[in-house]
């Protein structure tokens, strides 16, 4: 077999076993955390494309969720495109930080209650992996208030999310959206790492 007829071969067998929108789902969102760990402010675009795949995936697995997220997901990262924009072309102009005590303290509170009511609603729209799909949506939406506000925090909020929605992806046999997620945790760990040397020099500045 040549070599471009094992490409097609690949490529047909890739069709075959992954949805379309989770294949370009996967796609765009590799690029867009790379670009929120480089601090690019064209990360917001390709969140927009990730989140819109994965918002069919999401309809066609019946995690209501999760779809639900990625609505919220979507005007969410209109948000912070236009928040990073007005700080100017320069985005080092938007300082790394560490949230203020008063509204971390705030994120972490609301995250339960929030949490509950999801469940509730998943339970009875009879959704897939009601606590997990819950979970997953709550951290996601403070992982992404954080990240707006270029909070360092936003990266182990985002781990969390990683590794929940890695199991939940192996549970639904949503492998290739599993596989993501590992790639997802691994450069969190970067822009993570890389963030922190962004952090003022004495103690790391708070803001908000």
């Amino acid at each position: 077999m040549d070599l471009y007829s094992a490409w097609n071969q690949l490529v047909a067998t890739i069709l075959e076993t992954f949805s379309p929108w989770e294949l370009a789902g996967f796609l765009t969102g590799i690029v867009c955390v790379w670009q929120v760990v480089c601090r690019n402010i064209w990360n917001f675009l390709w969140g927009i494309l990730s989140c819109a795949c994965f918002l069919v995936l999401f309809l066609q697995q019946r995690l209501f969720g999760e779809a639900i997220l990625q609505v919220i997901f979507i005007a969410l990262n209109i948000h912070g495109w236009i928040g990073w924009f007005y700080q100017g072309k320069n985005q080092d102009s938007l300082k790394v930080a560490n949230v203020s005590k008063k509204e971390g303290f705030i994120l972490a509170v609301m995250v339960f209650p929030f949490t509950s009511v999801l469940w509730a609603l998943l339970t009875w729209l009879n959704g897939s992996a009601p606590i997990v799909d819950a979970w997953v949506t709550s951290l996601s939406l403070i992982a992404q208030w954080l990240l707006n506000r270029k909070f360092i925090q936003s990266w182990p909020v985002w781990i969390l999310v990683d590794v929940l929605t890695i199991g939940l992806g192996v549970y639904r046999g949503m492998f290739l959206l599993a596989v993501l997620y590992v790639i997802y945790l691994s450069m969190c760990l970067v822009g993570w790492y890389s963030w922190r040397k962004n952090l003022p020099a004495v103690g790391g500045k708070t803001h908000g």
